[in-house]
């Protein structure tokens, strides 16, 4: 099969103006300008997509699918504990069929608007086999001992009997202050052996920070009456705590996995170095539209960048979110910070979480070899491409998955 639109935008080199990618079984297996590909590969079934741009899938590097049926129920609250709490009544509400539907509505979604790959954290991976995953997808099973941290083995070696018959999966101890620094240690072991990702949310809120550092605030109030054992707080900041566990479940030889750092939203001046240090072996992940609904601190996009990341994009959960479009995410990251490129935007949902994931031979770019994962938005020729496709804010015209012409 050729698939030939009006500008190929491959990640890979320069947009192809009257380009065609020729696709055969689930790969790429040429890509270049129309007359030039039809040539090579005569005889194939041709796709005209007319005046389109084609792209590669894009990759949603942060999502909770559980929670796509709470959209619209939670409104901004006035801390970040009352939204715990407020999502916690949420959530008492729903049995394990509304979370089935709930992930498959989030799936179907997420594919309209064009992600063919998703980084999915889910709190019940005991319900994968309920799926339809229609989609490439990383199952994270986010794991709690806030209440009794005396399971964290238990937790954990559960989590990943749940999830091992998965191709791509995770494990993601939710954050310092809901994760006992056993159960980030037991993750770290089972990455070192199974050789799988984690990810953590990290320095969300200014709660988060105001706990470690300062014993105090109303998140600290919640997890003291939720009895959570507090003494690890007031030492420092959620990433010095983190670095100290990571560095001390490495045996004192740093970070030795490969880490996905939700959120890095409220930082110190004392935070950067430390995560200087983990940049080879960590992505930090933004979103950018539940960023704003909870009033988070301006993103350090310069300097995170200054310490050697590659910021990849998500959209976060629709209980802090309105939709599940990635293209809404680089037009919100866009709004925030005009200076950097609708180029450099587009990379945030593809080459960057395609690295993140450890598939940078595989997805991301179209290429031959790589997955059959492309995406077309209409282009008429100007703005630029890359400032067109930022701007798209529809679902996507067509979509292809390992190969498979998807149905609009």
């Amino acid at each position: 099969m050729i698939v030939r639109a009006r500008v190929v935008v491959t990640m890979d080199g320069p947009p192809i103006d009257n380009g065609a990618v020729a696709v055969s079984g689930d790969q790429i297996v040429d890509v270049g300008e129309f007359s030039e590909v039809s040539k090579r590969h005569s005889n194939q079934t041709i796709v005209d997509l007319g005046d389109q741009a084609l792209l590669p899938g894009l990759i949603n590097a942060h999502c909770h699918l559980d929670y796509t049926c709470l959209r619209g129920k939670i409104p901004p609250q006035k801390s970040f504990a009352d939204w715990i709490r407020a999502i916690n009544t949420e959530k008492a509400t729903l049995s394990p069929d509304d979370y089935v539907r709930s992930i498959n509505e989030g799936f179907a979604e997420a594919k309209r608007f064009g992600t063919t790959t998703i980084a999915n954290l889910t709190a019940f991976p005991e319900l994968i086999g309920q799926i339809n995953q229609p989609i490439r997808t990383w199952w994270f099973a986010e794991l709690i001992d806030v209440r009794d941290p005396s399971r964290a083995k238990e937790i954990v070696d559960l989590a990943v009997e749940q999830l091992k018959s998965q191709e791509d999966w995770g494990l993601a101890p939710h954050a310092p202050f809901t994760a006992s620094a056993d159960l980030y240690r037991r993750c770290s072991e089972v990455a070192q052996r199974d050789k799988i990702l984690l990810a953590t949310h990290l320095a969300e809120s200014r709660e988060e920070v105001s706990i470690f550092r300062d014993r105090k605030g109303p998140l600290y109030e919640f997890l003291q009456g939720i009895g959570r054992e507090m003494s690890d707080l007031g030492h420092g900041t959620p990433v010095s705590r983190f670095s100290e566990i990571i560095r001390d479940s490495s045996a004192s030889l740093g970070m030795t996995e490969n880490w996905l750092l939700v959120h890095v939203n409220e930082l110190e001046k004392t935070d950067f170095d430390q995560l200087a240090r983990s940049a080879s072996k960590a992505s930090i992940v933004h979103c950018p539209r539940s960023h704003k609904y909870f009033g988070h601190s301006l993103f350090q996009y310069d300097k995170l960048r200054g310490c050697g990341f590659e910021l990849c994009l998500g959209t976060d959960s629709l209980a802090s979110n309105d939709d599940l479009s990635l293209f809404a995410e680089m037009r919100a990251f866009q709004k925030e910070f005009p200076n950097v490129s609708a180029e450099e935007i587009l990379e945030m949902v593809t080459t960057n979480p395609a690295r993140a994931l450890r598939q940078q031979d595989r997805l991301g770019k179209i290429r031959p070899g790589f997955a059959a994962d492309l995406i077309a938005v209409p282009f008429a020729g100007s703005p630029s491409v890359f400032d067109a496709i930022v701007a798209h804010n529809q679902s996507v015209s067509w979509s292809m998955i390992g190969g498979a012409i998807q149905a609009a």
